[in-house]
């Protein structure tokens, strides 16, 4: 079905702190619109909003036909303890709730409940559209197509997060909504899912707006681009792709700079002027007063026309920057700037693993022999489930071994961003969870720190587990940045962060002189930021290209 979603004039915010207003969005089929923005600028709760999970404070949305289905996939697919995998593909692609509905008028049709033939029809009809009938052979094919070896029937919350990467994946190629909301697709995702997503969204005649971090997957799929500018309270459309809005934004607001600080270099010179002119005509007047005598009325009457000469071109002044047209001045944008603190240097040998072997279920990674050193920056590459993040555990001998020996150098200080930011997920607030870490810091420092980071007041005293994904991100860089490191170690460090703080972790790393270890499905990092050695982990082999 062809479907068009349009928003008008929709606004939205937390608090008393206005996120946007005045929105104006219409996805036509065939649309990709990127919706780009610093985290916290309300990019997800747009999402939700288009999706009808949130009331917007003002504006009204509208759904043509309005039978249609928006399908919204958040940020972080749910694992709920009992759903089978299975279930899990039903419940995202809106099978279940349509099974519920077609359920509900079958009974009704059975009770003889009025109107029971219409509500019939349209739950079919719809339950059809969102592929119900053959969604159990879709699933089966699609999920061997992505090498997702495991049976439907397995619990979710039993798979590694490779698996469930693989999983939400399915969720999204099973999927036939008429509208696609995607929030943070790219996240966990290796480069063969990335391609296999990218074909998908560009091949989609349905309309889609999609919430992602990934620079290269932006580039290749979006042909509209919506920015969400918190910084000076405004929602920006650029016409054409993502690159096109990058120049496009660069463009814009050095034009906006150029032209406030015209009209403010304007207004200053007229304003020079008036206090130049009223200076002159006090002065003629103290003069008149003093050097004229009561017979010298020419002289006088002289002094007195010049001196209301001055007035009046002071008033004329005046009359001008009034009539400036005013142009408010570009707010200042938040910039992260960020540094990776370095510890002294450790010894020559950083980690090294000798026939180390690691069983996890029935995955195994190795036998691994192998050797990092001082000043080593290893790119860590693979698909997703093959073992890399169990690969950095065993160097930093955070797995037990079920053969072989793993050791870390003398001197060796860690600094880490797993793939889970474990550090910030429990009850605890945000700032004891931090402090703890970092004990040598007063609290007055934790707060600057986390400040810095773009976590303020409303965040430090909050559990660190009810933080966003991109916020626990963020606290996890400022650790770095809290204590010094040598071996810094980094996996899939841009999942959930937005861009500024991606460049700018691009930037810390390039400055930071230890010895590194990355993982990350990152094309745009990994072709930005220089190694030394690059590890490929297949199947739990590892190989050194």
């Amino acid at each position: 079905m062809s479907a068009t979603l349009v928003a008008k004039d929709l606004a939205a915010g937390h608090g008393d702190r206005v996120l946007f207003s005045g929105l104006e969005l219409v996805v036509a089929p065939g649309d990709i619109v990127g919706l780009v923005g610093a985290n916290g600028a309300g990019k997800s709760t747009l999402l939700r909003m288009l999706a009808g999970t949130d009331r917007p404070e003002e504006g009204v949305l509208r759904l043509s036909p309005p039978t249609a289905v928006v399908g919204y996939l958040p940020q972080e697919p749910d694992r709920r303890p009992g759903e089978s995998v299975g279930a899990f593909l039903s419940r995202r692609t809106g099978v279940t709730a349509a099974q519920t509905a077609l359920d509900d008028a079958t009974q009704g049709l059975v009770d003889g409940v009025p109107g029971a033939d219409d509500a019939y029809s349209v739950a079919l009809e719809r339950w059809l559209a969102l592929g119900g009938a053959d969604l159990d052979e879709r699933a089966d094919a699609v999920a061997a197509d992505l090498g997702l070896t495991i049976g439907l029937d397995q619990q979710m919350t039993s798979l590694s997060g490779g698996q469930a990467a693989r999983a939400g994946l399915a969720s999204l190629l099973l999927s036939r909504y008429d509208v696609f909301l995607l929030d943070e697709p790219t996240n966990d995702l290796d480069l063969d899912g990335l391609d296999r997503l990218e074909t998908f969204v560009t091949g989609l005649r349905s309309g889609t707006v999609v919430v992602s971090h990934d620079r290269e997957f932006l580039a290749r799929t979006v042909n509209r681009v919506v920015e969400l500018d918190l910084a000076q309270q405004q929602v920006n459309t650029f016409g054409g792709g993502y690159e096109s809005y990058l120049e496009e934004r660069e463009t814009a607001r050095r034009h906006a700079r150029e032209e406030y600080d015209e009209y403010a270099d304007t207004k200053a010179a007229l304003q020079q002027r008036a206090r130049t002119q009223r200076a002159w005509m006090e002065k003629g007047v103290k003069n008149a007063r003093r050097k004229a005598p009561d017979n010298d009325k020419v002289g006088r009457n002289a002094r007195v026309e010049a001196t209301e000469k001055q007035a009046a071109k002071a008033r004329q002044t005046d009359r001008l920057i009034e009539r400036l047209d005013t142009v408010e001045e570009p707010r200042k944008e938040w910039d992260l700037r960020m540094e990776i603190a370095a510890a002294p240097r450790s010894g020559a040998v950083v980690a090294t693993l000798n026939g180390a072997e690691v069983r996890l279920g029935g995955f195994r990674l190795g036998p691994v022999t192998l050797q990092i050193d001082w000043a080593d920056r290893v790119a860590i590459t693979g698909a997703n489930g093959s073992g890399k993040s169990t690969l950095l555990r065993a160097l930093l001998g955070r797995v037990p071994l079920t053969a072989g020996s793993a050791a870390l150098g003398p001197g060796v200080v860690v600094g880490e961003v797993d793939q889970a930011r474990a550090l910030f997920h429990g009850e605890e607030a945000l700032m004891a969870a931090f402090g703890a870490a970092v004990p040598d810091l007063t609290p007055a420092d934790v707060r600057t720190l986390l400040a810095k980071f773009g976590l303020k007041a409303a965040h430090v005293l909050r559990p660190a587990a009810t933080l966003s994904p991109g916020e626990r991100t963020r606290a996890a860089l400022a650790l770095l940045q809290a204590r010094g490191v040598n071996l810094l170690v980094l996996d899939e460090p841009t999942n959930h962060l937005d861009l500024p703080a991606i460049e700018q972790l691009e930037s810390a790393m390039a400055s930071y002189r230890g010895t590194l270890l990355l993982v990350t499905h990152d094309r745009r990092m990994l072709a930005a930021v220089e190694t030394t050695r690059r590890l490929r982990v297949q199947d739990g082999e590892v190989t050194e290209d």
